[in-house]
């Protein structure tokens, strides 16, 4: 009995504050914790917090041909502890999101303009679909995933989250931003020395 009150009281403290509560908008210069942001003094909230400003089309070009619109908790405060947030995604012709996962959240995607190449992977399976406009693809939350622009002009496409702060770890940055020794990071990954060398320097990992 001791076990399951204990059980019950740890699920109750877990739980975000906008759970509780009707909303918890963030109050973002506090900490983020696993629950979210605390809540900001509903006598300072007002309809503006309810309302995210700047949802376009992010500048793209030859040295920069992806851009990343995002309305996370920390762009948009009032999503804290709703477990929804949302991104717009914009790709200039040859653009690429490289293989990446969120650990903590579902992602929607949706085509509204161009032709995306977009897939993820599993321990056993590889899925991937040529998307156009109206289209919708879901990467099921952990999943690593990428997408590419294989049309001839630019694409884009709204994304949303199952969390109002979704994170990211690239799979490239992951290997080869860090400072493990190269001939390790070679033997682990079944890859060429010269290879990782070279990565390792695009990525800004160290030899």
């Amino acid at each position: 009995m001791k076990i399951i009150c204990a059980f019950v009281l740890f699920t109750i403290l877990s739980t975000s504050h906008a759970s509780v509560n009707d909303f918890c908008v963030a109050d973002t210069k506090a900490s983020d914790t696993p629950t979210g942001y605390p809540c900001k003094p509903v006598s300072e909230i007002t309809s503006d917090d309810f309302v995210f400003h700047g949802f376009v089309a992010g500048n793209t070009n030859s040295s920069n041909p992806v851009a990343l619109t995002p309305a996370f908790v920390t762009q948009f405060p009032a999503l804290n502890g709703l477990g929804v947030s949302a991104a717009r995604l914009d790709l200039a012709q040859g653009g690429i999101v490289p293989m990446h996962t969120h650990p903590g959240a579902t992602e929607l995607v949706i085509i509204l303009e161009g032709e995306i190449n977009a897939g993820f992977l599993t321990p056993t399976s590889a899925y991937s679909k040529t998307l156009k406009s109206g289209d919708l693809i879901v990467f099921p939350q952990g999943m690593l995933h990428f997408l590419v622009n294989s049309g001839k002009g630019k694409a884009s496409a709204f994304l949303t989250f199952s969390s109002a702060n979704p994170g990211a770890q690239l799979l490239d940055n992951l290997l080869f931003s860090n400072n493990l020794p190269s001939d390790l990071v070679a033997q682990t990954t079944f890859l060429d020395l010269a290879q990782v060398k070279k990565l390792k320097a695009r990525f800004g990992g160290r030899y």
